[in-house]
């Protein structure tokens, strides 16, 4: 996998983090897995058109989307993956993958992004590989930003 890629999404993920919940996020060791759905995570999928042809598929665990939205809402507790929690996750995998096409304009490749839609059970083939590339942030919880190779 192209670091060309990769790194805006780790590079955005940090900022992103670091702005909205004052916790810079640690990362994980990169490795190639097959993706297999599962059902207690909110899974965002993001399309990259243009000079790279890409899907990336977020993977946040249920109860850090919880503990997201509640440090977004000003330590609001919330208890209920409802459709409010689903849009602050995908507002927060548009704003990572955003930043990530504006680096990677930066860097001499034009891209667009679709905004981000929440994927279930029999919305992408699950049996794809993809490049994981884990992120840890204190006090939240661990996620993946997959890349579909």
């Amino acid at each position: 996998m192209q670091a060309e890629l990769i790194n805006p999404f780790l590079t955005s993920s940090i900022q992103v983090f670091e702005t909205i919940v004052q916790v810079k996020p640690t990362v994980g060791k990169l490795q190639l897995k097959q993706m297999r759905y599962t059902e207690d995570y909110v899974w965002l999928k993001i399309r990259i058109h243009g000079q790279m042809e890409k899907e990336i598929l977020f993977g946040f665990p249920d109860t850090m989307a919880m503990n997201i939205v509640s440090t977004m809402l000003g330590g609001y507790a919330v208890t209920e993956l409802d459709d409010m929690c689903r849009s602050a996750v995908a507002e927060l995998g548009n704003m990572i993958s955003g930043n990530a096409s504006t680096i990677l304009y930066h860097n001499g490749i034009a891209v667009d992004i679709t905004p981000p839609s929440l994927v279930g059970d029999g919305a992408i083939d699950w049996g794809k590989k993809a490049v994981s590339i884990p992120l840890s942030v204190e006090r939240i919880g661990d996620f993946d930003i997959n890349i579909l190779v």
